[in-house]
């Protein structure tokens, strides 16, 4: 599998319990949405392993599973700091007018001049909406507000435009 048919959805961030039960910070939203997903790709360093999950829930401000194979707080050990993935596949359709990050990151984009800004290098969540970072000749912080500051977003021509002065 590619890695571009790959998702990272979240990280494993430590154990929960004695009986082999994970920490999970959920990059998914809301955060209890990766628990839809019940077969992940694991991946540290250059190491991977294709995991099935078991049983999982919201704890606290987290999310917590179980992995089949995995019984004790030992083998759950192990398994901390290793990144989650999904394949593209597993998601649900987008609606319309709707992206998944994964979707935008990589895009190009331009102003409604024609002036390249940069690429959309990551997505940042804020109380008030979504903020683009793009990186071109400076690094810029672009509000994700669809018809406002995004005007239009072609994902066969990996192009957004935004109405945004290149001087910002």
């Amino acid at each position: 599998m590619s890695q571009q048919e790959l998702i990272n959805v979240g990280k494993i961030s430590g154990v929960f319990g004695i009986k082999g039960w994970l920490k999970i910070f959920s990059y998914t939203e809301p955060k209890d949405n990766i628990l839809s997903y019940r077969h992940w790709l694991i991946k540290r360093n250059s190491q991977e392993k294709t995991v099935t999950v078991t049983g999982g829930q919201s704890q606290g401000k987290g999310v917590i599973v179980q992995l089949d194979g995995v019984s004790d707080r030992n083998q759950a050990l192990t398994l901390t700091g290793w990144e989650i993935y999904i394949t593209r596949a597993q998601l649900p359709p987008s609606g319309r007018d709707e992206f998944y990050w994964a979707d935008l990151i990589g895009l190009s984009v331009e102003n409604m001049t024609g002036v390249h800004l940069g690429v959309v290098e990551n997505l940042m969540q804020t109380g008030a909406n979504d903020i683009l970072l793009i990186k071109g000749d400076r690094e810029r912080a672009i509000p994700f507000l669809q018809g406002q500051t995004v005007k239009t977003i072609d994902l066969a021509l990996k192009k957004m435009v935004v109405d945004w002065d290149a001087d910002f």
